[in-house]
């Protein structure tokens, strides 16, 4: 369970998030919709552990720890995932490499051995089978070329291998076409269990006709201001963020 309590976070002295609160429990599916502004991408780089912000007051906890006192890679062992908006190209690091590095430090936190390179190949293998990536994807740079939708398929994919408690899907619909759409979605949805929980970001409602949420939430000027059920999303649709807008920069 991630439980978020009165959250207070600025950057270069601007406020983003004024006492924010937010539960999602276990085996949930929670959405964020709002306008821009509103601090959506802000709570995602938080929670993982970005540097850049400073937070005043509150609390993060995963699993009734305060993972605010922990390094991110620390939070990344104890099972934080974050799916970005714009992945970042890697030029120079092989996709290979990058995953058996990632993979073998997780385990190592974890007090695990490393993965044999015959287990590592048939793991990466078997998930790049089910999100329908192309094996020669695998023998490049880290997203080097990738199209959008390659991209997030290649974040998707990492998330398969390390297998995390609380994902964080930063508008991971974001330059999607609907084909690429469906197959990030359903890759999502195969790691859907008990023991794991997402927050998804989006500003659309389109995401949560293939991710559907167990529960939305709106988020406006740095708070939660309402919430309710997947059909929450279907009203944002029809009647949009007007109630909601802001000016202030996420």
């Amino acid at each position: 369970m991630l439980e978020i309590k009165n959250l207070v976070v600025q950057i270069e002295d601007n406020r983003i998030l004024n006492g924010l609160n937010l539960t999602v429990k276990d085996g949930e599916v929670a959405a964020i919709m709002g306008p821009n502004g509103s601090g959506k991408s802000t709570l995602s780089y938080v929670i993982a552990g970005k540097p850049d912000y400073e937070v005043l007051e509150g609390e993060i906890l995963l699993d009734g720890q305060d993972i605010l006192e922990m390094d991110p890679d620390a939070r990344a062992a104890a099972g934080v995932f974050l799916a970005f908006q714009y992945p970042l190209e890697i030029p120079g690091v092989g996709t290979m490499t990058f995953l058996k590095a990632c993979l073998n430090a997780q385990r190592r936190a974890r007090g695990e051995g490393d993965l044999s390179t015959p287990d590592f190949i048939r793991a990466v293998n078997a998930a790049a089978d089910t999100l329908e990536i192309n094996k020669d994807m695998l023998k490049r740079a880290l997203n080097v070329g990738f199209s959008g939708g390659e991209k997030k398929r290649m974040e998707i994919l990492q998330m398969a291998l390390l297998q995390p408690k609380f994902c964080v899907l930063d508008e991971t619909d974001s330059g999607l076409d609907i084909d690429a759409l469906r197959v990030v979605s359903g890759g999502v949805n195969t790691l859907r269990a008990q023991g794991r929980s997402f927050l998804v970001i989006t500003h659309y409602q389109r995401l949560l006709n293939y991710i559907v949420p167990d529960s939305v939430h709106v988020m406006s000027k740095g708070q939660i201001v309402k919430s309710g059920g997947k059909d929450l999303a279907l009203e944002l649709e029809e009647s949009g963020y007007a109630e909601y807008r802001t000016n202030e920069a996420a």
